[in-house]
Parts: C-alpha cells; sequence; structure tokens
C-alpha cells in the first residue's frame, strides 16, 4: 500500500495554521459558503452525480459554492488533501486505511460507490468462466493492483505473483495475444475493445468480494468539525446529484457539457455508456445504499474489509480501522432504491 510522500509532523501542524482554509477562504459570498472538492481522475462518468448536482443548482441551493477540481496522471488528491490546498477530496477505502496508518487526521465520511467498479477482461471464448480460470494465465496488472486487489484475488483463488505482468493502458498487448487477461475500468476498457473488434468477458473485480468503498468523500478530521453543517449540505447536495445522474429520465446534458468543459477528450458516447453501466452492475445503487440511500456505509462492512486486507498483509492488523470513516454524515435514505 503506497504511502504518502508528505512530511508527517508538518501535515499534523497544519491543524493549527491556516493552510487547512479552503483555498478560496472561508468568507462567505452573497451568503454561498465555498468548499472545494477534487476528483482522484479527469471528468468522467464515474464523477457524474458531482457535476448534476453543480449543473442541477443543487449545491447552489444548499447556499453553497462548490468548487470541482480535476484530478489526473501528475496529481495526487491524497497530497493535495493532507496539505490543505483542497477541503475535500475523491478516494477509497483503502486509502482512509492508509491516513490512519500514518497517522493523520483524515477519514471517509461518505461512500459512492458501493461496488468497485475495477474489472479484469479476457477474450471470449477462451475459457475464462470466473476467476479460478485466471490460474496459470498471465494477467496484465497495473501497479497500484499489486498492492490492492491482486493480493486479495491471488489468496483467494491460488494465484502467484509470477503471472502478473505490468499494464501499461495500452491495449496492444491484449489485442495481439487472445490468451492475455488484463484489468480495466467498467466504463472505459470494456468500451474502447468493442470499438477495437472485442467483445470482452468481464469479471467485476467486486464479484470476488473485494468491498472497497471507492469514489468517496475524504475530508480532514478538524475541518469535518469546524464546519460540519457545510459538509453535510454538500454530502446531501452530493447524493441528490448522484441520484438525478442515474435515474434514466433526468436530462444529463448540462452535467455532460461540464464534463467535457474539464475534459475535453471525453466523447459522448463514453459518457452514456459511463452512465448505464453504472446502472446495470449496481456500482452505487447496491448493497446497504439500497435501504440507506446512495453514499452509504456500515461499520460492519468496514470491518470486513478491513480483516481481509489485513489477512493479506495490504494494511497492518493492529491498525485502528475505525478511524478511517465517520457515519453521521450519510445513512439518511437519500436516493435509495
Amino acid at each position: 500500500m503506497p504511502r504518502f510522500r508528505v512530511n508527517r509532523r508538518a501535515a499534523l501542524g497544519l491543524a493549527a495554521g491556516p493552510l487547512l482554509l479552503p483555498v478560496a477562504g472561508r468568507a462567505r459570498a452573497q451568503g454561498m459558503e465555498r468548499l472545494s472538492f477534487l476528483s482522484d481522475w479527469r471528468a468522467q462518468a464515474e464523477h457524474g452525480g458531482f457535476y448534476q448536482a453543480q449543473a442541477a443548482g443543487l449545491y447552489r441551493a444548499a447556499g453553497l459554492e462548490v468548487e470541482l477540481r480535476t484530478g489526473g496522471p501528475q496529481i495526487n488528491p491524497a497530497q493535495l488533501l493532507v496539505a490543505g490546498r483542497v477541503d475535500m477530496s475523491m478516494g477509497s477505502a483503502l486509502e482512509s486505511f492508509n491516513y490512519v496508518r500514518e497517522g493523520l487526521p483524515f477519514l471517509t465520511i461518505a461512500a459512492i460507490f458501493q461496488k468497485e467498479a475495477q474489472v479484469l477482461l479476457g477474450h471470449p471464448n477462451t475459457g475464462l468462466t470466473g476467476f479460478e480460470a485466471l490460474r496459470g494465465r498471465t494477467v496484465l496488472v497495473g501497479a497500484q493492483a499489486r498492492t490492492t486487489w491482486w493480493p486479495f484475488l491471488r489468496r483467494k483463488y491460488g494465484l502467484r505473483d509470477e503471472q502478473a505482468r505490468p499494464y501499461t493502458f495500452n491495449p496492444q498487448p491484449f489485442l495481439a495475444d487472445r490468451m492475455l487477461v488484463q484489468q480495466g475500468y467498467l466504463g472505459s476498457e470494456p468500451f474502447s475493445l468493442r470499438q477495437a473488434g472485442v467483445d470482452p468477458v468481464v469479471l467485476m473485480i467486486a464479484d470476488a468480494g473485494f468491498e472497497n468503498y471507492n469514489t468517496t468523500i475524504q475530508i480532514g478530521r478538524q475541518t469535518m468539525e469546524r464546519r460540519r453543517e457545510a459538509v453535510q449540505r454538500f454530502v446531501d447536495a452530493t447524493l441528490q446529484g448522484w441520484a438525478q445522474y442515474l435515474d434514466p429520465g433526468t436530462n444529463v446534458a448540462d452535467a455532460h457539457a461540464l464534463i467535457r468543459r474539464d475534459n475535453p477528450d471525453m466523447p459522448e458516447a463514453l459518457l452514456d455508456y459511463g452512465r448505464r453501466m453504472m446502472n446495470e452492475a449496481g456500482i452505487v445503487r447496491s448493497g446497504d445504499a439500497v435501504e440507506s440511500g446512495i453514499g452509504a456505509m456500515t461499520e460492519a462492512r468496514w470491518r470486513r474489509f478491513f480483516e481481509s486486507m489485513a489477512e493479506v498483509e495490504v494494511v497492518p492488523r493492529a491498525l485502528d480501522w475505525r478511524r478511517a470513516f465517520e457515519l453521521s454524515f450519510v445513512n439518511k435514505g437519500i436516493g435509495r432504491g
């Protein structure tokens, strides 16, 4: 599990200093309170609920002036959050465990994705019928996956590290070798592979029992406490935005326009595909979210995920895992069903 490249003492010292203030300042502008949120990658359908909340005026209706910032290959949301450059960032349960591991006062307050959207992809008619069929196959795996879900799959299905080869986000090796398996993202690689003439077999990592919460909202503990009322309004408006975005009857043209403004390389067809796949796979509306609403989290699931990660030595067994999250902002039934 990669560690943050930050000075721990300096980061902890920020708690009493001005750097934890949002970049735009705490002052209200015309009655609006300002908050900033940084995504984990370039704008895409998987960020659609945040953009829908912006486009539909849900944040402004909640008295908030929200700045949505986009991530990318050279941007580390966790580092910017720790440095106080943003109020909140997008992350995952594993990142929150890492905050605890490093002794940093940051945590998760909502989990948009109930299911991990990472997948493994294979060619059709090659015998890839499930995770057990990965034995003996070469699997292209990225650097981050090697320290997150790969150890989980390796232990559960009797795989070997020797099978894993680097995944460089280039589809050509996969297209050239029908027996290769590669990692991907549900709303991305399957789409591009189909355009290249391959209708891939898709194995969702979540279906193997990997219970990582993803597309989470992460925040500093001090910011959470000092601005709790504003943060609650942000969370509620965001969950309402996701409920609208995932509703097939909602016109999301304005949200998609904002996404394409921030990521001009994003085609409309891929946005539509990503939105549809999130609904079909239950990425957002499944598990506890069915009854407790979008963004739902439970202590029981955090415990199960921690124990599964400790078992494969991704996190230490002595970790105080309960410090990784706060449940008071979610489980209010917003967008359930």
